[in-house]
């Protein structure tokens, strides 16, 4: 499976991200769509969308995504959430989340900050893609790309984009 990864859009996503993202099979959103249930509708009607909604997300997206999702995936127990800390520091939610679920990989947004690394301590891979949008006080945004094949997750690619 090719999977795309987003997060905080705000309702911005243009073509730049489009091109970035044709190639693959499903889009995961971390949350913070913006632009209400009609942003998330373009983004179903470009791949399939699997999501969560975030902090900034109104009840029109809370109605449509959940808080959080566990996906499995080829083996592999992926958790998804919009806010979830980092490694040594999670939310309390999200580690309650992570102590419930116990996943191999798991997604969240929120930071804006793109950091990909495996969490030793909980024997997983910790991915947040940045944001892709241009609300905040990031100067690149930011998305992931990468495969699933086998039970890994491989060929990890990171989209840049300056903030214009």
């Amino acid at each position: 499976m090719f999977v795309g990864l987003i997060s905080d859009t705000h309702g911005v996503f243009g073509d730049e991200f489009r091109e970035f993202f044709a190639p693959v099979d499903v889009l995961w959103h971390a949350g913070d769509f913006g632009g209400g249930l009609s942003f998330a509708e373009s983004l179903e009607q470009f791949k399939p969308l699997v999501g969560v909604y975030g902090n900034c997300d109104g009840y029109d997206i809370r109605s449509k995504f959940p808080e959080y999702q566990l996906l499995r995936v080829q083996g592999l127990r992926i958790l998804l959430t919009h806010i979830g800390g980092s490694p040594g520091h999670y939310y309390p939610r999200a580690a309650e989340l992570l102590a419930a679920n116990r996943p191999d990989v798991f997604v969240c947004g929120h930071s804006h900050i793109l950091k990909v690394m495996n969490d030793g301590a909980r024997n997983l891979l910790y991915v947040n893609p940045g944001a892709a949008g241009l609300q905040g006080w990031q100067v690149v945004r930011t998305a992931l790309r990468f495969r699933i094949e086998g039970g890994e997750v491989k060929d990890m690619e990171v989209f840049n984009l300056p903030r214009r």
